[in-house]
This record gives C-alpha cells, structure tokens and sequence, in this order.
C-alpha cells in the first residue's frame, strides 16, 4: 500500500553548480562509436562526458606515443562535460553498455538495477527493470545483440533482467546447492551462454545462462575474487582477486592454466576489449595499473606486462579505448592517461643486450613488431625497462649480468617489489610507470561526508570533501553561512541551541549532498512556535501559535501541484455543472420513467402492492423525499425499516423508534477530537489511554488523547458493519499497513468522517464506486462528492480542496532546482523503490504521474489540510513553591503558608495534595507560570491590568532560572536531564506585591472531625475552567 510511501528532497549546495561528481567514482563505461564516456559514483550519480576523440585511429600514427604531455606543443583533446542524472539514491557500484551502446544499465546499494537511454528522442530517467534484496554490485552485459543483463549483489543471488521492461528472466541462488551462507557476488561476467562469479568464499562459479544451473566452479584463489572476464568463445576466465593474484582458468581442462603475479596488492578491477583477452588492464588497490600482452606467444605468462600508470589511491575502475586509458577512484575526478604500446621494443641496457641474445628461449616472451612501422621523428619510441613487470613466478624474465648485480636483485625476485615502492627514484631499481601524470583529468566536485543536526532539527551542519564547514536550513533548502575549514566538532556548540524538537525528517549525506526523507508516521510530529520564525512578511499569528514542520515543507515544496489541483478541480466542477445543465448527466439516461401503478391501501399490506424494491408510499396526499437505495417498507412504531444499514444517512420525518433514537445520541467522532485547546484536558491519562471522564468535563478530555481503537463497544462494530466501506477518511499510522485489524468509527450516522479497516485492497468502494488507495483517490472523492451534489439539485458546487494558508504555513520559496522523489517501501525486498522523481520548479507539469504513485497522505495534506491524528506527547512535571514563599497550587484548595501542611485535617473522602501534572511538550513555561499565577492570586477585579505572570515570576529547575519561552520537552532533555518526572519551582521576582487567593483546608477548630473538601474553592473551580489549557492534574505515570 502506498500509505507507507516516503519523500525525499534534496537540499542544494549551490544555483547553477558545475557538472560532475560529489563523491568518489565507481564506475567506467566508454562507448567509442560516439566518443562518450559514462561514469557512476558515490553519489548516486551517473555523468555523461563528450571525449571529442577519434577511439578508432591509433593516437601514434599521428604522434609519438610517448610524448610528454606538458610539452608546449601539445594539446589534450577537451573532455566536456555533457549531462547528468541523479539515478540512484545510494552509491552506484557498477556499470555496463548494453544493446550496441543505446541502453546504460548501472546498478546500486540501493538495491535496484536501472536502465537509462540517453541517446533516446524521448529520454526518460532511468527506469528501474530490476530489483534485490540487498546491495547490487555487479551487473554485465553478455553481448551488443542481446536484450539481457545479468546482476548479482550481496543478496547470494544472480538475476537475469530483461531490458525491454520484462522483468526477471532467471534467478540463480548462488552458494544454495552448496549448503553454504555465503554467496555475495563482488565480480561478474556473462556472454550469451554461460555466466561467471565470484565473491568472498574464493570461488569461481561458472553457471549456464540459459537454465541457471552451475556447470562448474574453480577453486584456486585464497581471497575474494574481485573481478572477472571471460572470452568470446567460453573457454578462457580471468579472474582478479585480493589474493594479489590474476589467474587464468580453462573451460576445456577444468583447471587454472596460469598464476599471474604482476601485482603486489589486491587486484580490484579487470579491463578487456579483445575478445580473446590478449591483451587486458588491471589494478590493484595501490593505485597501480597494468597492461599485459599476451599476443603471439607460446605461454600466456610469457607475454609482456608493463607499469602504465600509479593512481594516488585505489583504483575501483580501468576501461581503455583508443589510446587512452580511464582510471576511477575514491577521488571525484576522473583521470585519463595516454595508453603505452606494447608492440613497441623495450629498451634495454646494453649489458643485457648480450644476455638476452644468448637466451633462445626468451625470444618468445615479446611479441613481434606492429604491423605499421612506428613514427621515425627522431628516434625509435621504445617501453622503459624500469617499467617492465614479471607476470609470474615460473616465467622467463630478462636478468641482468653480474655486473649489475644491485639492480639484478630486485628483478631476479619478484616478491622484492613493495606497493609503497612503485614511485621511488628510479635509481633505486624499483618499478616506474611509463606515465607519470594524467593526460587529461576530469575535474569532480566537493562532496558532503559529513553532517550534524543540530537541536531545532531544521538546521544541520555539514563538513565536505574540500574540509568546509557549512550551516544550512532545511525548510529554506538552502546554504545559511560558511565556517571555512575548520573542525565540525568545533563549530557545533557555537550554533546550537537549548530546543528539544521532536523527530521529523531523517536526514544522511551518503550521496554527497544533504538529503531529508520523510515518513507519515513521523513527519508530522515536530512543531516550532511562529514566534521563532524570521520571516520578512508582516503575518499575524494567534499567541504562542505553532507551526507542524513537515506540513510547512511539503505545503511549498508541492506548491506548484497544488495550483495545478486546483485549476484541474474548478475545470471538473465547471464542466459537471454545464453537463448538469444541459441535461447530460447520463449518456443513455431515457427523458422520462414509466412508474407501474399500485393499489397499495394505505398501510395495510404489501401484498397488492409491487414486489420490487420501489418505495410504498402513503394514499394521504403527502409526499417525502426519497433516498436511492432505501425502501420504506411496512413498519410498526417498533419495528425499524428493512433497509437500514444501506444508507449513511435517514431521511425520517417520523419520531423516531427507540432504535433510531439510540443512534442519535452525542458520540466522539474523529472529526471531534481535533477541536478544542492546544494544552488541556479536564481528565488525567495513563499509559497514553484516556481515564473515564466525569459528567461534567468536557469534550476536551478526549482531544488531546483520541481513543484507543481498542476500545471499541458493541455498539460501534456494529456501526463499522454499517459505515465503514463507505468512506475511506483515515489515516493508516503503520509503516507497512497491510493487516486487516479494524479500527474505531462513530456511531453518529450523520457523521461521515469514518475510519475504514485496513485491508490488503489497494482499491476501496465508496457508495459502488471504485477509489484508488494514492493520490488519485483522494481527488476521486472530492469529484463524487461534487456528483453527488449535482445530483441533488444543487446549483454552484463549491471547492473542497483548502490548502494551508500562509498564517498557518507562511510561504516558503524553496529553489526550483530542489529534487524530489517519492518512494514505496518494499518488505519483501528489504529496502525501497523509486516511484517519481521530479523538480520543484516542474512538478505541476508532472501531476499525472503524481497522482498515480503519491500516497493518500500526502494528498490529504497538501488537498485538505488534514495530518494523521496521533496520540499527543505530555511531561509530568511537579510545580513547587520555592522554600515556601508562595502557596502550593495543590488541586484539593489551597494551604496557607503559615498552616503546616501536616496539621491540615482531611475529609476521608478526599485524596491527598497533588501538585504532580503533565501538559503537552511543547508547552512553554511561560505558560506554567500563567497557570501557577490563577492559582495562588485572586481573580482580577473588573478593568483591572495585570502584567503578564513572567513578569513578576520566575520559574527554576536544578537551580537554573528557565527561560519563559523554553518548553518542557527542552527542559527536560537540557537541564533536568532524566528520565523521572520534572521538578520546577516557582518564585517571585520582587517586582509586584502578591496578592493571596483565599484558601481552603484551614486547622480544624477544636472538636471538628476535619476540613471538608468535598467542594473547591472560588480559584479551584477557576483553574478546572483554566484547565483547557493544557496542563492536567494526575497521579499516576504519563
């Protein structure tokens, strides 16, 4: 059900901010045709760039490939940012080009797998085709022609998509026929026939593509297998793991064929564009790339690798096309490097010349010279010698004469090459990457990594990648101040505040940029006092009138829908009144209605009357109007009609029986429940549930509680039979509402704001007419209450839709670039899916699309201004006279200050002095000083002026004086600082003489049995009258 629907929204670091990536890269795909490259981060970003290079012609037919790029005469080609889209809400792991280019498939830790087109005439955001139930790590492609992507994540699950929108093809359970937990899948590869995994276990699993059964695995590596490539044909897998190893396996032998040792640290990524992969790239998470040439060679390990380039961290991601190389890391830049021809000689030192040509057999270690002479401008281009590594340990390797016998000892033994000492001076003997600096890069942007929410919770502090400290506001969506660079820690207190806000919105910078979600069962339960605001409009607000947070965000943020809803809603009415009006109402409706005849004699009998369910009417001339639906049949003044319980209202002109009359009496609805004050209730709660009010409190007491829907009484399943499928007006407060528990509707019949029972339905009846459970069923009510209005005869239909006002929610601007996406929760899968995603600027223009996928709540939020009604939050807290220097606001009358309290006598049925109360959180202490100064002072004479009581009062806790506008929930969290109930003690400030309230429970005088308290002095019976303020008298615990 989508009642359990979230909302994101964005809060923007800066208008018309550059293009490019927040947070570290994962992801590389290159499409040569078109010279793009596409990556993905951290951020849940996927970036499209415009390479302006020719990736088919070899870069070195047209200079020297070896050239240093600072050379004065030498211009990189321009990488230009082309466009971006926000496709995940979790970092993207992986991507992939699919169907010859056209289809970009990336998958994330948000648990989905995406397609994205951007090349397409209508290009949409990139649409969901797949779906985990845990992080998605890998997706590949088999091939350009087919219409499948495989993925695997850490669910222990390999899925097959379709990427037309078919959904999953194949599901292979990975580590299930072993009888093993495990199963995560770090590394995946596929062609139209078999697919190829591998993950923490070590293991290389070989499945078939077609029926998802294993063929085979191979086990060989002593680490997670982090990469994986497979040839053309099926017979070779490369597989690159945290063993520091690349191993070769044969489909035909069964067996690792190779162990390639040219990397000295975990093997993170794997590159091949060859479809035999005799040539590939990897790297390790040193930074260090390689490149192995394996072409025209006896032996796989007798090929030549070369040191191309050394990254500054870990490289996640290597693709190649052309002569370039693409390297993504932690960084938000991209860096591309000029690729190094392994065709070309290696220039070795000329003590080695004569070794080499006296070892045969290592002749077959180099490939043969290119097809195309390379450039004579000057001399030879030649691979550094220093750049050469051993691809394994049984491989031949060029050794130098003895001579030199101080480098020969790091190149005679392989395990002597360190990670740390890839960029020593060269004279110390140790590897040297061909490039030393990227040809081009690829500027990122800063991202946050950081963040504190701060005690208003609409603030939050955040440090980003450049170390900056900036304040923002979450209302406003936008940056407040920066701070610099300086420690995050350091700056909290300097702009925090003593507030105890309730939580209502989740707020995460996991994507690199501050991001607020908001849930209906609890984006409604934190307020501020208008007061607070910094508004430039002048807006009158009723005293201490306070603000719902997560209604004022979402009245602004959906500005632009509401105003589209609301010239949808007049054009609805306008067009049912002309169809009204001309007669059309219904397309086949006949002009006129043949009614049989009857002989009915007065009420004696149905017999000679009609048998169908028209209404018997009386021969004594008077006629009633009729309701749809609602036959009167034969009746006695004790018997009520037949059809009762069809009809959610009766049209009775009759006294009514004893059971129409048991209907009619005053019951709470849950439209009653959400009038009367903002503090008080005349009756004491426990536990959350209302105690059984007396006869002569008033409706108050259950307003600030609503009753449980627990409680319910014959009499009201009874009415639920009746009402309940009728209307749908509540609000689901679970999470996930999908159980069928019944709750709590009116007895009233007049009443029509039922609460109907959750059900697994997605669709409700309302009178015969279905109504969708989203945003469209929330305007599908309105429009059948306009019908039924029009069908009654009615003339002008007015509008039911009443936004909040700007006194209630003053106007908001929030930038029109701000991103919002609605998501649905998923049990089933464990995490959530996107639904829409769209811009504050633009979202009226996407209100189709809204109404389909929005849920009711938001509908009736930002439509009727209706929140979820929920149980109030109270503090108990004891009121003290501070060493006694005023009287004791106890609820049983007053003890004068010079009557110790334990020579007051009590009538022994009355309980003992209470002064333990609880009151709203967000009550302010002003307020308690108000209460405290109508209970120890006598009502004010006619035109007399008081000052208000926090002028004369003061009020403390553990001995801090409390400020009159700081409320108890602040009081409580920063200065009482427990769990038990609050105590508060109020004194005079000197500045007024205190004038006592008479007093009740004086000594006895002698021979008396005690003081009576049967009844309440004159102030006691004023503070009951005051008590719809919010403060309630009670005992027990709250």
């Amino acid at each position: 059900m989508l009642t359990g629907g979230r909302l994101r929204y964005t809060v923007l670091p800066l208008a018309n901010a550059a293009g490019g990536h927040r947070l570290g890269v994962n992801g590389l795909a290159v499409d040569p045709v078109n010279s793009i490259l596409y990556s993905g981060g951290r951020d849940g970003v996927v970036c499209t760039w415009d390479l302006h290079l020719d990736l088919h012609s070899k870069q070195g037919e047209e200079r020297d490939p070896f050239a240093d790029s600072s050379a004065p005469n030498y211009k990189p080609p321009p990488t230009q940012f082309r466009r971006q889209v926000q496709a995940h809400t979790h970092w993207v792991n992986d991507l992939v080009l699919a169907q010859n280019h056209q289809a970009l498939v990336s998958a994330s830790s948000d648990i989905t797998v995406k397609v994205w087109r951007p090349a397409a005439e209508d290009v949409l955001p990139p649409q969901t085709i797949g779906l985990h139930t845990d992080y998605v790590k890998r997706v590949a492609s088999p091939g350009p022609h087919e219409d499948w992507v495989a993925s695997g994540g850490l669910d222990h699950k390999i899925s097959l998509w379709d990427l037309n929108g078919g959904g999953e093809k194949l599901q292979i359970a990975v580590g299930e026929d072993e009888n093993t937990a495990k199963g995560s899948v770090y590394a995946l590869a596929a062609t139209p026939a078999i697919i190829a995994s591998g993950g923490p276990e070590s293991t290389v699993r070989i499945w078939d593509a077609r029926t998802g059964k294993r063929i085979t695995k191979f086990v060989g590596h002593t680490d997670n297998v982090r990469d994986v490539l497979v040839t053309q044909d099926g017979d070779t897998i490369l597989t690159a793991s945290s063993d520091q190893t690349v191993k070769v396996w044969s489909m035909t032998a069964g067996r690792c064929m190779y162990t390639l040792t040219m990397h000295n640290d975990s093997v993170w990524s794997l590159f091949s564009d060859d479809p035999r992969l005799s040539v590939f790239y990897s790297s390790d998470r040193s930074g260090f790339v390689a490149k192995s040439d394996t072409r025209r060679t006896e032996e796989m390990d007798e090929g030549l690798s070369v040191a191309v380039c050394q990254e500054h961290g870990g490289v996640h991601k290597v693709v190649s096309a052309g002569d370039y190389i693409w390297t993504a890391t932690s960084s938000s830049s991209i860096n591309r490097w000029n690729d190094v021809d392994t065709a070309a000689e290696v220039a070795l030192p000329e003590s080695y010349r004569w070794h080499r040509s006296s070892v045969a057999t290592t002749r077959s270690r180099y490939p043969s010279p290119p097809q195309t002479s390379p450039p004579t401008n000057g001399a030879t281009p030649k691979i550094p010698f220093k750049a050469m590594l051993r691809m394994s340990n049984t491989a031949p390797f060029p050794i130098f004469s003895a001579k030199d016998s101080e480098t020969s000892t790091m190149y005679s033994v392989s395990n002597a090459r360190k990670p740390s000492e890839v960029l020593v001076d060269a004279d110390t003997g140790v590897v040297v990457p061909c490039r030393d600096l990227p040809d081009f890069s690829i500027e990122g942007q800063n991202g946050l990594i950081k963040h504190h929410l701060l005690n208003d919770r609409r603030r939050v502090l955040t440090l980003d990648t450049a170390g900056e400290v900036i304040l923002w506001d979450l209302l406003q969506c936008t940056p407040i101040k920066s701070f610099g660079k300086r420690h995050l820690e350091d700056v909290v207190p300097e702009v925090n505040t003593r507030e105890t806000v309730a939580h209502w919105c989740q707020v995460d910078t996991r994507t690199g940029s501050l991001t607020c979600t908001l849930e209906e069962n609890y984006c409604f339960d934190a307020e501020m006092y208008a007061d607070e605001i910094d508004i430039k409009e002048h807006i009158e607000f009723r005293e201490d009138q306070r603000i719902n947070l997560g209604k004022w965000i979402l009245r602004y943020l959906f500005s632009n829908l509401i105003d589209e809803e609301i010239k949808r809603d007049e054009y609805f009415r306008k067009a049912l009144l002309q169809e009204k009006s001309n007669g059309l109402s219904r397309s086949s409706a006949p002009t006129n209605i043949q009614l049989p005849a009857t002989h009915i004699n007065g009420w004696k009998d149905a017999t000679s009357g009609p048998t169908s369910g028209s209404t018997i009417r009386a021969p004594n001339g008077l006629q009633y109007p009729t309701t749809p639906g609602m036959a009167i049949g034969l009746a006695t003044p004790a018997v009520p009609p037949q059809s009762a319980g069809h009809s959610s209202q009766k049209l009775n002109p009759m006294t009514p029986t004893a059971e129409e009359g048991s209907q009619l009496e005053k019951t709470q609805t849950q439209q009653s429940q959400t009038g009367g004050g903002d503090y008080f209730s005349n009756a004491p709660t426990t536990n959350g549930k209302p105690t059984a009010s007396t006869e002569g409190s008033t409706d108050s007491a259950t307003e600030d509680v609503p009753q449980s829907p627990s409680t319910e009484t014959p009499a009201t399943k009874k009415s639920k039979a009746l009402f309940s499928k009728k209307f749908n007006m509540s609000f689901n407060m679970k999470k996930f509402g999908t159980s069928s528990a019944t709750a709590e509707t009116s007895t009233k019949p007049a009443v029509v704001d039922e609460k109907s029972e959750d059900s697994d339905s997605r669709s409700t009846k309302t009178d015969e007419k279905v109504v969708e459970d989203n945003f469209l069923g929330a305007i599908q009510k309105l429009r059948f209450s306009y019908e039924e209005q029009a069908s009654l005869g009615a003339t002008t239909v007015n509008s039911q839709i009443a936004p909040s006002l700007p006194n209630e929610t003053p106007v908001l601007k929030p930038p029109a670039a701000t991103t919002i996406l609605i998501q649905e929760d998923r049990p089933d899968s464990g995490g959530v899916a996107d639904l829409f995603e769209g811009k504050v600027g633009s979202i009226g223009q996407q209100a189709d699309l809204i109404e389909k996928c929005a849920p009711t709540w938001l509908a009736d939020v930002l439509l009727r201004n209706q929140i979820p009604l929920k149980d109030i939050v109270k503090v108990s807290f004891i009121l003290e006279p501070y060493q006694n220097i005023l009287p004791s606001i106890s609820s049983d009358g007053y003890i004068p200050l010079f009557v110790p309290s334990d020579k007051v006598v009590r009538d022994a049925n009355t309980t003992s002095s209470n002064n333990r109360l609880n009151a709203n959180r967000m009550l302010r202490a002003r307020k308690i000083l108000s209460y405290v100064a109508e209970r120890i002072e006598p009502a004010p004479e006619k035109d007399e002026e008081r000052p208000r009581p926090e002028e004369y009062l003061e009020l403390y806790c553990q001995n801090q004086l409390i400020s009159p506008t700081m409320t108890l929930a602040s009081i409580r969290a920063h200065v009482w600082r427990g769990g038990s109930d609050v105590l508060l003690y109020y004194k005079p400030n000197g500045k007024r003489d205190i004038k006592h309230a008479p007093y009740a429970g004086t000594p006895p005088p002698p021979g008396s049995t005690g003081v009576s308290e049967g009844k309440l002095s004159s102030d006691a019976s004023r503070s009951s009258q005051q008590s719809s303020r919010g403060i309630v008298e009670g005992k027990g615990s709250f």
